[in-house]
């Protein structure tokens, strides 16, 4: 793991209890996407709390290869959720104390509905699975590792059933829950449900985080004021726009620029590299100059096209 020595971190506990904010800006946790350089980027643009991607706890546990490649931060990546994907106590446990210290909150993937992770018995599986859910809470707030412990969840058909699966995790001592308002068969473009999340929050006593269509400041606000939930969490919408908690209705260049140079600073791959600048550049290139831009297949080749083109500068 890229880790500096061990420093100050923020409890994600704390914002929660900021009278003056409605609700707290949240960077959802994605596969591959919401590495360091993304979660620096976000948090100049209103961003409270950030996660990092989903991360497989055995292999983490197990390798410092897979520890060096899935997770980094810096004194300034505060404060940070790390979001560990495993159907095992012991294991998520032991993943956990590997970067006690360096983050300030645990979270484990109940959501991700892929069909690899439901087969192998993560993500979307442990929905149903509350009593091996609630085995995990209980491990890790018994543990030595003295953090705020969340879960990322999608919702049952049945209302009654989320409601219990939530209840079952305060129960244990689940610090707050982040709900995607979708089950896991729902296709991203369906409504969410807004009902079921309100039902939780107005049930539950601890911090709710809804999730789902959130790709403006403004449904970031429609979403909190049909649920009044603690937090707005978004996803494909702040991939496509990182600044969109800070009102901006599309990507300004100035938070491409950045991306770009902290991306050149703190590292990252070609493929990662490439796919955050397609997002941000959706609305902005042709169907001609997208095909152009896809081809590119290195990062130096990104960032003379980005010179030539849109006056990019580095260095």
């Amino acid at each position: 793991m890229s880790l500096p020595s061990k420093f100050c971190r923020k409890s994600p506990l704390e914002l929660f209890n900021d009278p003056t904010k409605p609700y707290i800006n949240v960077c959802a946790p994605m596969v591959r996407y919401s590495k360091l350089p993304f979660r620096e980027l976000v948090r100049g643009y209103n961003v409270d709390l950030a996660y990092t991607p989903m991360i497989l706890a055995k292999e983490f546990k197990n390798s410092s290869v897979a520890r060096d490649f899935d997770f980094s931060t810096s004194p300034t990546d505060s404060p940070l959720i790390i979001q560990f994907a495993s159907n095992s106590p012991v294991e998520l446990a032991k993943a956990a104390e590997l970067v006690f210290g360096y983050v300030d909150g645990i979270d484990l993937n109940c959501g991700c509905p892929q069909k690899w992770a439901l087969n192998e018995g993560i993500g979307a599986h442990l929905m149903d699975k509350p009593e091996l859910v609630k085995d995990m809470i209980r491990t890790i707030k018994g543990s030595g590792v003295n953090l705020p412990f969340s879960i990322k969840i999608r919702i049952h058909n049945d209302m009654r059933k989320t409601l219990s699966f939530t209840k079952n995790a305060e129960s244990v001592g689940v610090d707050f829950i982040a709900i995607h308002g979708r089950t896991r068969r729902q296709k991203s473009t369906s409504p969410i449900d807004l009902d079921t999340i309100r039902l939780c929050k107005e049930s539950l006593q601890i911090p709710v985080i809804a999730n789902g269509n959130v790709f403006s400041l403004e449904d970031a606000n429609i979403l909190c004021e049909n649920t009044k939930v603690d937090g707005v969490m978004a996803a494909r919408g702040i991939l496509k726009n990182p600044a969109l908690f800070a009102g901006y209705e599309s990507t300004p260049w100035e938070c491409v620029d950045r991306f770009i140079k902290l991306s050149l600073g703190l590292g990252t791959t070609h493929y990662i590299f490439h796919h955050h600048l397609m997002y941000m550049f959706e609305d902005f290139m042709s169907n001609a100059e997208r095909k152009t831009f896809n081809t590119l297949t290195s990062i130096p080749a990104i960032v003379d096209y980005l010179g030539e083109h849109y006056g990019l500068q580095v260095g």
